[in-house]
């Protein structure tokens, strides 16, 4: 069959995640693209590529006045609900990245309403409370994990111990660097907290950091002899590889969080997780095995300690996460997405 993606955010094709860090959602069009070629159907992705090109079996093209089939048998937008009308097509899936309220507000609310009966694509069951309690229309699909978490090699468990932190600065990273300075490096001489993101790390190269996240980076920067460093995102090869070297990923999550898919990565390569029991975070740990959903700031900072501290703790959570969480691959994401054309 015939289908087509689009997307408006930023540029980017097939070749990105593979050289550059991407955020999840976009990175997921990729793979889920190329997973649905792989299945054997025609499918072009609409966006602000440039230059069009093909990758893997899938066809990169502007989505102003780019090359595009006749008509699609399934329509797949992301985020945007005026994207649903992109091309024609005999059935339409909005793929949901914001908590589903936000659908409600602005120019999201008439487009939704003149979309009909298009599918809305919720990625957890957290993500899907978000929405109408009775919409038929709502569907939950989890992403899948990109193959080079799934085949990554078993972590070693380096030393002195590492933990991550991948978490969008707004969402109570503050807080997160101030446990690990108050209650958990303390227990831990020598321990190094990475914090890796893309607005903080320009303060690391020297230049000045945005106005929402400067705050945050002064207390990293009187943190810096604690072990708190701020590293750039990399692609997936090399952040397989830091997941890898690390004991701990530390993700105080949110109530607003739709998947938490750096959280799913990391568990895929074995990495121990520690979050708290809200949001989508605490639905990508297998709790007691794979890492910890904590109540509270005290247990939080107690199983980080045991993770980063405590080897037996450590290869326990470690061997689990390896052996439970890499399952879901982004072909099974595409079967599941594939029956909405039915």
């Amino acid at each position: 069959m015939n289908v087509i993606f689009a997307d408006d955010s930023f540029p980017f094709d097939g070749l990105t995640p593979r050289d550059e860090p991407m955020g999840g959602a976009q990175k997921g069009l990729v793979y889920l693209a190329e997973a649905m070629a792989a299945r054997g159907h025609r499918v072009t992705v609409l966006n602000r590529c440039s230059p069009a090109r093909d990758h893997r079996g899938v066809a990169w093209r502007p989505l102003e006045g780019g090359e595009r089939p006749e008509r699609a048998d399934l329509l797949i937008a992301l985020r945007h609900p005026a994207l649903l009308e992109a091309g024609p097509a005999t059935r339409r899936a909005l793929w949901v990245t914001t908590p589903g309220q936000v659908l409600l507000r602005g120019d999201a609310a008439p487009a939704l309403a003149q979309a009909g009966d298009a599918r809305l694509v919720f990625m957890g069951a957290n993500h899907r409370a978000t929405w109408r309690e009775d919409d038929d229309n709502a569907v939950i699909i989890q992403p899948g994990v990109a193959e080079v978490y799934r085949q990554a090699e078993k972590p070693a468990g380096f030393w002195p111990p590492r933990a991550l932190v991948t978490t969008h600065p707004r969402m109570d990273m503050e807080w997160l660097v101030s446990l690990w300075c108050r209650k958990i490096e303390p227990l831990i001489k020598g321990a190094e907290l990475h914090i890796f993101s893309g607005s903080l790390a320009v303060g690391a190269q020297g230049h000045t950091v945005a106005e929402e996240v400067r705050d945050l980076w002064r207390q990293i920067e009187a943190a810096a002899g604690q072990g708190v460093r701020v590293r750039r995102p990399m692609p997936d090869h090399d952040m397989a590889e830091e997941y890898r070297r690390a004991r701990a990923h530390l993700y105080p999550g949110g109530m607003g969080e739709t998947f938490a898919f750096t959280l799913a990565e990391s568990q895929a390569v074995g990495l121990p997780g520690v979050t708290r029991r809200q949001g989508a975070a605490a639905e990508r740990i297998v709790d007691g095995r794979s890492g910890f959903l904590t109540p509270d700031e005290e247990a939080f900072g107690n199983c980080a300690v045991l993770c980063l501290k405590e080897d037996l703790v450590y290869r326990g959570r470690s061997k689990d996460a390896f052996d439970m969480q890499r399952g879901r691959s982004w072909d099974d994401a595409a079967a599941e997405f594939e029956a909405l054309a039915v």
